[in-house]
């Protein structure tokens, strides 16, 4: 179950390294980038499965976007976006794999 979590997270963040970037990000970008992930973090949060790891890259985009570099920003807006999917995925399956070994 584990492995196939990680394998998940690792698939998530596989898509961010091959998603299209733009010659040059600008704020408007990190913007987008940043709203999508603080979105899909809320998500996370209101199914009670929250990473830390998702928290410790919007920091990182921030602090990216505060020091104007928007390319980083985006990126790690987006490795968050994907860190936060992954958590709801894990959530849902975890969900579904309770009800399959304690409902008979």
């Amino acid at each position: 179950m584990r492995a196939r979590i990680a394998i998940l997270a690792l698939a998530a963040l596989a898509l961010c390294a091959v998603t299209p970037a733009s010659a040059a990000a600008d704020a408007a970008a990190f913007k987008a980038a940043y709203a999508a992930a603080v979105a899909a973090n809320r998500e996370a949060g209101a199914l009670k499965d929250q990473w830390t790891t998702t928290s410790a890259a919007l920091k990182e985009a921030e602090q990216a976007a505060s020091a104007g570099k928007y390319d980083e920003a985006v990126r790690l807006a987006q490795q968050a976006e994907a860190l936060a999917k992954a958590s709801i995925v894990q959530a849902k399956e975890q969900d579904q794999a309770w009800r399959a070994a304690v409902i008979h």
